[in-house]
């Protein structure tokens, strides 16, 4: 399981004007069940993404067809984790 955090490398009018298109590259990822949850970070300086399922090399090329990656506007830094306990309901998510 990968945690991917998107650092904000340009202003956020930038980020603003790719937004639909790094949508539709969530919505392929989510499609084929590689991404679980995906958001905004708080303050807005980035985002997260956490995926499964997949080896690093894939992660790896994943992150480099998002818009944002190829456009220079963001970077991603992944974390691999091992999850050892989950909460309660939550083996759909993490399994």
């Amino acid at each position: 399981m990968y945690i991917l955090l998107l650092d904000y490398l340009k202003p956020l009018s930038e980020i603003d004007a790719l937004l639909p298109a790094h949508r539709d590259y969530l919505d392929r990822y989510y499609g084929d069940g590689t991404f679980v949850l995906s958001g905004r970070q708080v303050p807005r300086t980035g985002g997260a993404i956490l995926a499964r399922h997949v080896d690093r090399a894939t992660i790896d090329r994943i992150v480099t067809e998002d818009p944002f990656a190829r456009a220079g506007v963001a970077r991603y830094r992944v974390v691999e984790v091992e999850p050892t306990r989950t909460a309660a309901g939550a083996g759909s998510v993490f399994g």
